[in-house]
């Protein structure tokens, strides 16, 4: 939980110092909070750290990683101009399923993230990111690619990319969503773009 509300990412990552609110705090190597730009109009959201993240602190590194970067430079974006979290901010051992005991207790640190971003479109990768954004039971082969208002933002679930390297039939249905994303985030500038006016 928070402690109330931050002023900057800065702030929040200084407050969860070095977390052990959970017993992943007492397994993890590394706490991985999140990066990009603070102001982005897109960020994804992942359900927890991997190996690679673990090691080195930084989300979406490993195999995952390496293809969400070639997701992104397809609509010619980098992920200095997203921001990537996860729900949890430590490494479950074996890259187990996060426990809802574990979710709860890190879920404030992630709402405190997209409300201190305040993305146009917020991105869900994954059954565990999308289930929780959207406080839903259905699972990501349902949602996929069905764009949702929340609040100012519009939510997009899709697969998570580590499920394309396991099944290749999902990676073009990742650069196709991908092309949505994008698509909503331009399309969300302009619309903002003409009420200014």
């Amino acid at each position: 939980m928070t402690d109330g509300f931050f002023e900057t990412l800065e702030s929040l990552r200084h407050h969860i110092g070095d977390c052990r609110r959970c017993a992943l705090g007492d397994t993890r190597l590394k706490l991985v909070f999140g990066a990009g730009d603070p102001g982005a109009d897109i960020m994804l959201v992942g359900e927890a750290p991997g190996r690679a993240e673990d090691l080195s602190g930084e989300p979406f590194v490993g195999a995952a990683g390496k293809l969400l970067d070639e997701l992104l430079a397809s609509v010619g974006l980098t992920r200095g101009q997203v921001y990537i979290a996860n729900i949890l901010k430590c490494r479950p051992r074996g890259n187990r399923d996060p426990l809802p005991a574990e979710i709860d207790l890190c879920a404030g640190f992630l709402r405190e993230q997209v409300r201190l971003v305040r993305p146009k479109v917020l991105v869900t990768l994954g059954n565990h990111a999308t289930r929780f954004i959207l406080g839903t039971q259905a699972g990501i082969t349902e949602l996929r690619g069905k764009p949702v208002v929340l609040g100012e933002a519009t939510v997009l679930p899709v697969f998570h990319p580590a499920a394309a390297i396991y099944d290749r039939s999902k990676r073009e249905v990742l650069f196709e969503d991908f092309r949505a994303i994008a698509a909503l985030a331009g399309g969300t500038a302009r619309q903002s773009a003409e009420e200014a006016h």
